[in-house]
C-alpha cells in the first residue's frame, strides 16, 4: 500500500455502486431492450456497443488497481463469451449454459480451495482489506483456536460454494426463461437486456443471502475463539 507526503497509509479508492451499476447492468440494458431495433442501432451493433460498457468497465479496473481482479477479469471473459455467442449465431441455449457455467466453475474453484493452503474463502470473506487478520491471528495462537477456526473456515467454504450452486441454477433457469429469440434478431437483444436487468432481483438477491449468512456464520465463530468484540474485528472505515 502507498504512502502520503505525511507518512500514512493511503486507504485504496472505494469503488462508487453507482458506476458499477450504471456501467455493467443499467446501460447496457437500456441499449439492448430500447435501441436495438433495425431503425436505430440493429440487433448486433446494439450488441457490441451494450457489451463495450462492461469491457472498459473491466479493463480500466485492472489499470486503477495495476493487478488483474479475478472477478472482474470474470466478468470480461463472461462478457465476451455472450457477446461471441450473439454476433456468431449459435443457438439461445448456449447463452443458458454459460450463464450457469460460470458460477458453477467459481463453487468448484471454491471448494478444491479448501485443500490448498490458499482457500477462497479469504477472498471473499476473510481478507484484510475488511478485517484485522493479523489481530484475530494473534488472538486464535493465543487461545490456541487455530484449528477450530480452520475447520469453520472450511464450512464457510461450503456455505459460499452453495451460494454459486444456487446462483448457477437461478442463471440457467433465468436465460432459459428468457432468451428464447434466434440470435441475430431485434428479440434477441431485447432478451439479452431483459435477462440482465431480471438477474439482478432473480439471482443477486438470494445469492448476497447466502453469503451473508456465510458472512454471519464466520464473524460469530471469530469473536468467540478469539474473544474480541466484532468492532474489534473489523477495519475502521474513515
Amino acid at each position: 500500500m502507498s504512502t502520503d507526503n505525511t507518512g500514512q497509509e493511503k486507504q485504496p479508492k472505494k469503488e462508487s455502486l453507482l458506476l458499477n451499476l450504471l456501467l455493467n447492468i443499467i446501460i447496457p440494458t437500456l441499449i439492448l431492450t430500447k435501441f436495438s431495433g433495425e431503425d436505430q442501432l440493429g440487433p448486433k451493433l446494439s450488441i457490441v456497443v451494450a457489451l463495450a460498457f462492461p469491457i472498459v468497465y473491466g479493463v480500466a479496473d485492472f489499470f486503477r488497481e495495476r493487478k488483474i481482479n479475478f472477478f472482474s477479469a470474470l466478468g470480461v471473459i463472461s462478457v465476451f463469451l455472450t457477446g461471441g455467442i450473439s454476433l456468431l449465431e449459435l443457438p439461445p441455449q448456449y447463452i443458458a449454459i454459460k450463464e450457469a457455467a460460470i458460477p458453477a466453475l467459481i463453487g468448484i474453484a471454491t471448494l478444491i480451495s479448501t485443500y490448498t493452503p490458499y482457500p477462497l474463502v479469504k477472498v471473499f470473506l476473510y481478507n484484510d482489506k475488511v478485517l484485522h487478520t493479523q489481530r484475530i491471528a494473534e488472538q486464535l495462537k493465543k487461545r490456541e483456536t487455530e484449528a477450530e477456526f480452520e475447520s469453520c473456515l472450511v464450512k464457510a467454504s461450503y456455505i459460499v460454494a452453495a451460494s454459486f450452486f444456487l446462483s448457477s441454477v437461478l442463471n440457467y433457469v433465468l436465460a432459459k426463461m428468457v432468451v428464447v429469440s434466434a440470435p441475430g434478431t431485434e428479440a434477441f437483444a431485447e432478451e439479452l437486456g431483459k435477462m440482465t436487468a431480471y438477474s439482478y432481483v432473480v439471482i443477486v438477491v438470494p445469492s448476497i443471502a447466502v453469503m451473508l449468512g456465510a458472512m454471519i456464520y464466520l464473524f460469530k465463530r471469530i469473536t468467540r475463539l478469539t474473544g474480541l468484540e466484532l468492532e474489534d474485528v473489523f477495519h475502521e472505515q474513515k
